[in-house]
């Protein structure tokens, strides 16, 4: 049987998305060997990798505000303080380690000391998550092992890459696919809009080493903060995974 990995995307709250991606691919019968997230990816990713099932999960975020996780308690220099989503982390990740999970995951999150990407697999998980999380200019950079990361979206925000090492199918779940379809209402907008494209154009590169990539449209028209939307989201994710793929197809990719 062929070991099939799943990379999640960043996305804020369009991350939710993963989550309706993964109910959707459980029930068409996948089981998976390995997973990898970025940022909100690796959330949801090492919640699923804990052993949580999708609508478990669905529920930590449904009742579990992660925006008043997030408080705005105003650190050092002008950056918000993580305490809140650290707190969220070590209750549903209790163990904190790597090597406790039930599938092996990979959190990637930006060396901002060194300018390149790194993929945490081993040692203490909670940390690796919020490294990936800590989104530049919002969040103080995370220090870890000597050196500051930041989200892991700047540099791969669909950590295809390291599951291409140890699977032999890769399924993609990227949530921020950028329509053609946009208002520029507020600056918050277009600057929003101006780094979904940026990191898109970075994510072409992963793409590729999928062997599916699952993109669900429309997700664009929700911001990173709309946590309050997330069955919305959820829904969106979930459908579109339905109505595009089936277990024949899979049974023909994977024969």
């Amino acid at each position: 049987m062929k070991k099939i990995g799943l990379a999640l995307s960043g996305g804020g709250a369009r991350g939710v998305a993963h989550i309706g991606v993964l109910q959707a691919l459980g029930e068409l019968g996948l089981e998976f060997y390995e997973i990898s997230g970025t940022s909100a990816g690796s959330i949801v990713g090492a919640l699923y990798a804990h052993g949580y099932s999708p609508k478990e999960i669905f529920e930590i975020v449904q009742h579990v505000s992660l925006y008043k996780s997030v408080r705005p308690a105003w650190g050092v220099g002008g950056w918000l303080k993580m305490d809140g989503l650290k707190e969220l982390l070590h209750k549903y990740l209790p163990e904190n380690d790597f090597a406790k999970l039930k599938l092996p995951f990979t959190a990637a999150a930006t060396d901002i000391k060194k300018g390149e990407i790194h993929y945490f697999h081993e040692g203490e998980l909670v940390p690796a998550v919020l490294a990936s999380c800590s989104i530049p200019g919002i969040f103080y950079p995370m220090p870890l092992n000597g050196s500051l990361y930041v989200d892991g979206g700047i540099l791969d925000n669909l950590p295809s890459l390291p599951l291409g090492e140890r699977c032999d199918f890769v399924i993609g779940s990227h949530c921020n696919l950028v329509s053609h379809n946009f208002d520029a209402t507020s600056s918050r907008a277009v600057i929003e809009r101006s780094l979904l494209m940026a990191i898109g154009a970075i994510t072409w590169s992963s793409k590729q080493l999928c062997d599916i990539v699952i993109e669900p449209p429309g997700l664009d028209k929700y911001t990173v903060f709309d946590i309050g939307k997330s069955k919305e989201i959820y829904e969106v994710g979930y459908k579109f995974t339905k109505e595009n793929f089936s277990n024949s197809n899979f049974e023909e990719m994977l024969a």
